[in-house]
């Protein structure tokens, strides 16, 4: 068994289902672990007697107690002020969440210290840990959902920024007003580059007459949105809408992936997310043909790994047990 030391309990929150896990940050392994839904209709007071569930589940299944764990990281789906454990606001889960004291109800509930940070975030250490970036010392993570977020590692760690917002590249401006975000502006990465952005491309296209296998997809399976598993069937199908649609996803985020390495030239961009994950290895190579293509500085220009995330869904609960790991241990001192 690891140390108290070693021990953390990382969770990843999302407004559908929630994923707790005892983690050996020395290892990466997970010794216990526990899902549930969220149940975001319930208000954020019942999603977090879920959390605080699945975290004395995840414990049980580890067969550790808390006297061995140094304590909790939390992933949530928005914007935080980690250093006051407050979550300023979760769009999918409902207004219940505006201003919502997180770290301070579940330290009260589970008598842990508790850190949060946003899902990206964690994301984006566990893969620098224990996944596709290990090993380096400045990297990017991107990952490509329903939209499209980021996080930054620089010497080693994570970079949240002068007021912890650092890593938006979903936001970045590529196309100066362009396409419509979910955020509410125009031109951003997130419309062209996530699978809210490719859907809102076909469906553009399938209203202005160009005809499409999605919808009959869409309305065979009861949904009112596109899931990756039904894109990437309508792809492989060769149904022209949605592979015009995904090229140029493809391609905005190859625009996207170089002005990230022409401006913190990092040693690697690991890219996971649904999208990638349900479409494979192959989705990345027109992805790395424009990044490199747009590159300033050429020389050895493939030693910038472009690569997939390898964690898949476990990337936000390890990332976010390390970072409680990271924060806790530097409190302590």
């Amino acid at each position: 068994m690891a140390t108290h030391s070693e021990l953390a309990v990382g969770v990843d929150l999302g407004g559908t289902s929630l994923y707790a896990a005892v983690v050996d940050v020395a290892s990466g392994e997970r010794l216990g672990e526990s899902k549930a839904k969220s149940h975001a209709e319930l208000g954020a007071d019942a999603v977090v007697a879920r959390v605080v569930t699945a975290i004395k589940e995840a414990m049980v299944a580890a067969r550790v107690s808390r006297q061995e764990v140094r304590g909790v990281g939390i992933g949530v789906p928005g914007p935080v002020v980690a250093a006051q454990g407050l979550v300023l606001s979760l769009t999918n889960m409902g207004p219940t969440w505006n201003q919502y004291p997180l770290a301070g109800r579940l330290t009260e509930a589970l008598g842990m210290r508790v850190i949060i940070d946003n899902d990206v975030n964690v994301g984006a250490v566990g893969e620098h840990r224990f996944g596709a970036g290990r090993g380096t010392q400045d990297m990017v993570a991107m990952f490509v959902g329903t939209g499209l977020g980021g996080g930054v590692i620089i010497n080693g760690r994570l970079h949240t920024g002068f007021r912890g917002s650092a890593g938006e590249v979903g936001h970045m401006v590529l196309q100066a007003d362009g396409a419509l975000c979910g955020c509410g502006r125009l031109g951003h990465a997130e419309a062209y580059a996530s699978r809210t952005g490719i859907e809102h491309a076909i469906m553009a296209a399938v209203a202005a007459g160009e005809p499409s296998l999605v919808p009959d997809m869409m309305k065979e399976r009861g949904r009112t949105t596109l899931a990756s598993a039904m894109l990437e069937r309508a792809y492989l199908a060769g149904d022209r809408v949605s592979v015009r649609a995904v090229e140029q996803a493809q391609y905005y985020l190859g625009l996207l992936i170089a002005s990230c390495v022409n401006f913190i030239d990092p040693e690697a961009v690991v890219v996971g997310g649904g999208v990638v994950e349900r479409m494979g290895e192959g989705y990345l190579v027109p992805v790395r043909e424009t990044a490199y293509a747009h590159f300033l500085n050429r020389n050895d220009m493939e030693r910038v790994r472009i690569v997939a995330a390898e964690l898949g869904d476990a990337s936000g609960a390890v990332g976010a047990a390390v970072l409680a790991h990271q924060r806790l241990a530097t409190a302590a001192g």
